[in-house]
């Protein structure tokens, strides 16, 4: 009886450890006030970033198609820049990326009593949505729509559509993951079903009122895309950031659903939460394909981050360690449906944000015994572990190569320099290793 007392009493001091970091955390946290354009600053100096790094950022942003870019330190504005025209008001879609707002509008359906995740989406469709054997179709729930996993064909000649002759079995519900539009669309009617009120309505009492975002579900062919100003996306990541919370209101008090939304949904895709993307995992999947791939989704961001995700470059990234938030709206050199390689470039950036950042120092840590070859014309990397990855730096600390295999870098057409080879390990560890080009005629 006495040690079960004394775990009771050490498990009641670890929850008020956890309970009063959450407050601090809170407490800690700037939120604009609700009904005017108001936000506090952070000057980037205090920050220790260097204006030369800010517009190499910005450079790249501009570049690269960006229409709006926000970034918030402890709820606080640090970076706010416009592109091309582009205005502090201006409405712009979040393509993919509004998928967040959509689970975060059913975790408060299911808190409120609407419905649970656990049901199936016949509950709320009827019977026969799907193209599916009824045995099957009876097999899908919510929480597969929110994870990828309802086993509805994505190969079909239109993904987005949410028809039932558009949605045909594939494989059992949870056993598959793949990137379909067409049943996440559904969901929007899912919500409306159970709530018994408009997606929009439900959306503008129970999250935008909240918290002083504007934006609105506006239809674009089967899909419904949401569209806000770049504050009202900030303000949103702000409020994840919280988990939930807008200035002491709780808006979100399910914190099983929060904590499963931003975290491993399934064992199929480790990088996937309820229609959120999470860093730090030990692998990932992406649209269209049917591979996991090892490592972290972004290599260059932060482990714990979380990021929402859309066509042409929407996101927004949540960093809980950092107390930070971004977000970049815009167009992207390309219209792949989840823009994760373009989100590390950001990340590139944003790490090279501080000054005098450059080159790794040699060596800082050492992992499974690893140790680099210098061939003629080759980096090898010999370690009983893969690593994350392995980057090349040349002498001024700029990033020119990444290994494809995470084993060798091919440097026969590096110029004559020093260079620095950096292999980074999941546990945290790396290995660094500086070598010198120097051939003949070059």
């Amino acid at each position: 009886m006495e040690k079960i007392k004394v775990y009771f009493g050490a498990l009641a001091t670890f929850i008020c450890v956890l309970l009063n970091f959450a407050e601090s955390r809170s407490q800690s946290l700037y939120f604009p006030p609700i009904g005017n354009n108001q936000w506090d600053t952070i000057s980037p100096n205090t920050l220790g970033w260097c204006q030369d790094n800010i517009d190499s950022l910005y450079q790249f942003l501009d570049v690269n198609n960006t229409k709006a870019f926000i970034l918030l330190k402890e709820g606080k504005i640090v970076l706010e820049n416009y592109f091309g025209g582009f205005a502090q008001n201006d409405p712009w879609y979040w393509a993919s990326a509004g998928k967040t707002v959509t689970s975060f509008m059913t975790g408060i359906a299911q808190q409120e009593g609407f419905l649970d995740i656990t049901d199936t989406t016949s509950s709320y469709l009827g019977t026969g949505w799907t193209a599916c054997p009824s045995s099957k179709e009876e097999k899908i729930t919510i929480r597969n729509q929110l994870t990828m996993t309802s086993g509805l064909d994505d190969g079909v000649p239109d993904p987005y559509c949410t028809l039932d002759t558009c949605l045909v079995y594939l494989a059992d519900a949870g056993t598959r993951w793949a990137y379909h539009n067409g049943p996440y669309t559904l969901l929007d009617q899912v919500i409306s079903s159970a709530t018994g009120i408009s997606l929009n309505s439900y959306t503008n009492q129970k999250l935008l009122a909240q918290t002083g975002m504007s934006g609105a579900f506006l239809p674009n062919g089967y899909n419904n895309v949401f569209y806000s100003n770049a504050r009202s996306m900030a303000r949103f990541g702000l409020l994840i950031l919280n988990r939930g919370n807008w200035n002491g209101n709780t808006i979100m008090s399910d914190t099983n659903y929060f904590n499963q939304m931003v975290n491993t949904s399934q064992s199929l895709n480790p990088s996937y939460g309820y229609l959120w993307w999470l860093n730090g995992k030990s692998g990932y999947m992406v649209p269209g394909v049917q591979f996991l791939f090892n490592g972290y989704f972004n290599i260059d961001a932060p482990a714990d981050m979380f990021a929402a995700l859309g066509s042409n470059g929407q996101m927004i990234n949540v960093i809980p360690s950092q107390n930070m938030v971004w977000i970049r709206m815009g167009n992207a050199p390309t219209s792949v449906q989840v823009p994760y390689l373009l989100n590390n470039e950001i990340w590139e950036k944003i790490n090279l944000l501080p000054c005098n950042v450059g080159i790794p120092t040699e060596p800082t840590a050492i992992s499974q015994n690893a140790h680099f070859n210098v061939l003629d014309g080759e980096i090898e990397l010999v370690s009983v572990k893969v690593p994350l990855y392995i980057r090349m730096y040349d002498s001024k600390g700029n990033i020119i190569g990444l290994s494809e295999d995470r084993k060798t870098i091919a440097t026969i057409d590096y110029a004559n320099g020093i260079y620095l080879a950096e292999a980074v390990f999941s546990d945290g560890k790396r290995l660094t290793k500086k070598f010198l080009v120097a051939r003949n005629g070059h």
